[in-house]
């Protein structure tokens, strides 16, 4: 697609010079450069398509220059965080933590109001970036500058719209913002959403407003008129201690399309996005076919440009005695690349069952997924508010238990929780129990000659290769190691004694990521909710496919990544790693970049964050209070997508309490749903310093069946032996940890040349 036109624009905004690439924490990237917006139009000028207003743009240059010597260096946070880990969760250190991040970007600078004005004079159109930073451990508040816009953005839009022809808004940042302030504005022309876009994240801004790129993305997000029509706002604040999902499965579009007044409260609506080109598609039917509903849609572009478009199918089923969104997202697919007049027809599906509800009171059967009497109707759109009403329907004239299962992960001090219509139901609350099984021993005995872990499938099976374990090589062998080689976060396995390689794993969401003094770049990909934007799986693969190739390059086994959390709040701190609002989008696009890394044989992702890790603030002691059907239908639906569907081979648990129990000890999350529900055969491992120091009980790790305590170290081995004298764990607990955390290691090295690779480097 080209535009033949030639404009002089003005860039407005710090990220003119001082782009965000990505969030911070784990999520960032240390990549070799970063392209900002003017340099992606300085490209455009080389081109002869722009012309640059560089008054304004040396204004920021010399900003952003000088106000960066008060960047604090790494070795002054690395102060800070040590001051603030060693204070007790309060405002304060909540506080501290949000100012350091802060700090870590130049603020937005007052433009000189001569400066502007000649701006104008010079060009017909400004492009306005607001730009946010966000990171982990710490979330987002609803104030200018960070949800809201600044006196300063405010004041500056105001006089763009007056001087200049047309305006521009570029928002980057890792999550939603308000817009109000100039989304009816009648000065403003488009609004482009860019989240964080990597490393080439100024030159993809060039490429779509200069018309060489059609834009295609769709929301994954609803952006509501106001943070305080968020149904979770009271929640989210109420405490440190605690977080009551009280708003239960009605998160994001689910409430805003279900409770009454809730559509008013929208700006933009989920499945929402605009294109260069139009498009009409026509003959949308769906019918059932072998346990499934089939969608099919025919999608014509009637534009005079290229472009792509995403058909949505949404059902919505019978309120029943339940209660139930009045929109669900069942299914979607992009189109190919639509030259003008160009059609395609879609098929689309998806299983009857997967509309079933999840019953946890026993209202029509406890604990089982049931697809309720009554009659189920279908929408096919182009986001969930024009989605239109198919003519078939889908009738039950009795009530279908899809599927029978166990409760889990009960919810002890949930109070009440929110149904279809805006009211409350109270929930039954009561004294905490937990129930733990015993893992019974695998009658395996060791050779009486000591057998080397390249003959485990050959000569011994892996429970005879544990059974060769000291006791202190069992301890030593479920915890990390330090880091080796480039790894910035530790090491697993490992023991010279019987030839056991260590896998190295590195984070991130945003791509691999080294030390800087490693000296080694990598490549910083766009956030995942702007991947999550292209509503394309076969893209995601794609960027594992080519992730992967890093991850081998570095001699890595293992990347932690996805993180797949939900966005229930827009100001989770974390919310730029992960997807989306709704947990169907969320697992496919987690199980498609999942297929992607995993195709590299013997290289292999660790999906995050399990579970409810939806608050930064307090994250290593908070309880998030969820009923077992949210739990169930929206916070556990993406991980159960990425393992069923994507082969996910290794889950790392939360820091966070699910209705009390951390994470890592829960049985019912490690074993009851993960292994027995969904057929997970890999590792599951802690968060970074996630048990121990009054935070979880690492000894109950080995018996809920998190195998792996990272980074590990001596002060867990203690502890891992005070449970066993305790009696709260056994021996057994600890090999079957041990056995798994083998399976996955000899699943890596399964390929000779990897073995090669951690023995020529002294992993072992």
């Amino acid at each position: 697609m080209k535009f033949c036109f030639f404009v002089k624009i003005a860039l407005f905004g710090k990220a003119t010079i001082e782009y965000i690439k990505g969030g911070g924490g784990s999520g960032d990237v240390h990549c070799p450069y970063i392209r900002n917006i003017f340099e992606g139009f300085k490209a455009k000028e080389k081109e002869g398509k722009t012309a640059v207003y560089m008054p304004l743009v040396d204004f920021y240059k010399d900003y952003v220059e000088k106000e960066s010597v008060h960047i604090p260096t790494q070795d002054q946070i690395n102060a800070t965080w040590d001051i603030v880990n060693a204070m007790e969760f309060c405002t304060k250190r909540d506080d501290m933590t949000y100012d350091t991040f802060a700090s870590m970007h130049v603020k937005e600078p007052a433009v000189p109001e001569e400066l502007i004005n000649s701006a104008a004079e010079w060009a017909e159109t400004a492009i306005i970036t607001i730009s946010r930073f966000s990171a982990e451990g710490v979330d987002r508040r609803p104030q200018g500058g960070d949800y809201y816009l600044s006196d300063i953005e405010k004041d500056l839009i105001d006089k763009a719209c007056k001087l200049f022809k047309k305006v521009v808004i570029v928002i980057n940042s890792g999550a939603t913002i308000d817009c109000e302030y100039f989304a009816e504005n009648n000065d403003v022309d488009p609004i482009l959403f860019t989240w964080h876009g990597g490393l080439e994240g100024g030159a993809a801004i060039a490429d779509i407003l200069t018309g060489d790129v059609n834009p295609s993305g769709k929301l994954v997000d609803t952006i509501a008129k106001s943070y305080d029509f968020f149904p979770c706002k009271d929640d989210f604040w109420e405490c440190f201690d605690h977080l009551d999902y009280s708003d239960d499965i009605y998160v994001g579009y689910r409430y805003f399309e279900t409770v009454p007044g809730g559509k008013e409260k929208v700006r933009y609506p989920f499945g929402f996005g605009l294109s260069y080109t139009s498009f009409a598609v026509t003959n949308k039917v769906c019918l059932e076919s072998d346990g499934k509903i089939l969608a099919i849609a025919e999608v014509k572009n009637t534009g005079d440009v290229a472009g792509r478009e995403v058909v949505q199918v949404y059902y919505s089923a019978p309120q029943g005695k339940l209660g139930k969104p009045s929109r669900v997202l069942s299914a979607y697919k992009k189109t190919k690349l639509l030259q003008p007049g160009e059609k395609e027809t879609l098929v689309m599906s998806f299983d009857i069952n997967s509309m079933a509800s999840f019953d946890d009171l026993g209202k029509v059967q406890k604990s089982a997924y049931v697809l309720e009497k009554g009659t189920y109707s279908f929408f096919i759109g182009t986001d969930v508010r024009n989605a239109e009403k198919v003519e078939f329907e889908y009738k039950l004239k009795e009530d279908v238990v899809a599927e029978q299962l166990t409760s889990l992960c009960k919810p002890f001090k949930l109070e009440k929780r929110m149904l279809s219509d805006g009211t409350f139901e109270n929930l039954p609350t009561g004294e905490e129990s937990y129930f733990y099984a015993e893992n019974k021993p695998t009658g395996a005995v060791a050779p009486e000659k000591e057998v080397m872990f390249d003959k485990v499938g050959e000569e011994i099976s892996i429970d005879e290769f544990v059974a060769q374990f000291t006791l202190e090589e069992l301890m030593d062998f479920v915890g990390g190691h330090a880091p080796t080689g480039v790894a910035n976060t530790g090491c697993f396995g490992g023991l010279k004694r019987l030839g056991v390689p260590a896998v190295p794993t590195a984070d991130g969401p945003a791509g691999l990521r080294l030390e800087p003094e490693t000296g080694i770049p990598t490549t910083a990909w766009p956030c995942a909710t702007l991947l999550a934007c292209t509503w394309d799986p076969e893209l995601l693969y794609r960027v594992g496919q080519a992730a992967a190739l890093e991850v081998k390059e570095n001699n890595f086994g293992m990347w932690l990544t996805p993180a797949i959390n939900i966005h229930r709040s827009p100001l989770c701190g974390r919310n730029f790693e992960y997807y989306s609002e709704d947990p169907r989008l969320t697992g496919l696009m987690a199980a498609a970049i999942t297929r992607g890394v995993q195709q590299e044989d013997g290289f292999y992702v660790t999906v995050k964050h399990f579970a409810c890790n939806n608050q930064e603030d307090n994250r290593n002691y908070v309880s998030s209070n969820v009923s077992e059907r949210a739990l169930r239908e929206i916070y556990l639906r993406g991980f159960e997508e990425a393992v069923r569907g994507g082969g996910a081979k290794s889950i790392m648990t939360s820091y966070n309490r699910v209705n009390g129990v951390y994470s890592p000890n829960s049985y019912d999350l490690c074993t009851k749903v993960l292994r027995n529900e969904w057929g997970f055969d890999g590792v599951v491992m802690t968060d970074w310093f996630s048990t121990g120091g009054g935070k979880g009980d690492t000894a109950l790790c080995m018996a809920s069946g998190n195998d792996l305590i990272m980074p590990g170290g001596g002060i867990f081995k203690a502890e891992i032996l005070r449970g066993l004298k305790a009696g709260r764990i056994k021996e057994t607990d600890i090999r079957r940890c041990c056995a798994n955390v083998l399976k996955q290691i000899f699943a890596s090295a399964t390929q000779r040349e990897y073995i090669d690779r951690c023995q020529d480097s002294e992993l072992v």
